[in-house]
């Protein structure tokens, strides 16, 4: 278990930050072929099996890399901050989406809203719980409910991932509550 987190970080750094890191290629869609990997694995140290690969990506609770139908191609599903194209298609979203966060970025958020900062989107959540993870990450977690019902009528586009992870271009304060 102790691998597949050093594995999962390892890859999230690669797939959505630093692909040359590795020297790794993604295409326009974020996609890099799976056989590049072992070797870039091994020379990091870590398990490089294929088997140990696919259950990673399988059996992953966040579940934030996608492996092409035929299982030779692997990307990240969100959070790049390189350039990519995810393809996702504009999606109405539930009513109320939520943001998990910590105290100290408050005062920002409150006088900006969420900013996607280095990534491609602000990243939402579909339940409390999630967001919740999420702002455990940092610390005491403080709730965000985002009216996204209301951004979407007011022309917010939002998509939506594989994972259920939630993306829009910034949440304007104006439609943040805390929970």
């Amino acid at each position: 278990m102790a691998d597949y987190v050093r594995i999962s970080k390892t890859l999230s750094y690669w797939l959505r930050h630093q692909p040359d890191a590795a020297g790794l290629t993604l295409d326009a869609q974020g996609w890099t072929a799976v056989d590049d990997l072992p070797g870039a694995l091994s020379r990091d140290g870590l398990p490089n099996d294929i088997d140990t690969l696919l259950a990673l990506v399988e059996q992953s609770d966040k579940q934030r890399f996608e492996l092409s139908p035929d299982l030779n191609r692997i990307r990240a599903r969100q959070g790049h901050s390189v350039a990519v194209d995810l393809a996702l298609a504009p999606t109405q979203p539930p009513e109320t989406l939520y943001h998990g966060t910590v105290d100290r970025f408050l005062a920002a958020i409150h006088a900006d809203g969420l900013q996607k900062m280095q990534r491609h989107h602000v990243h939402l959540s579909p339940d409390i719980q999630t967001a919740e993870r999420v702002g455990a990450r940092r610390g005491k977690p403080v709730l965000l409910a985002i009216d996204a019902s209301g951004m979407h009528a007011d022309g917010h586009s939002f998509f939506v991932t594989e994972n259920q992870v939630w993306l829009t271009d910034a949440v304007p304060a104006l439609y943040l509550r805390r929970v």
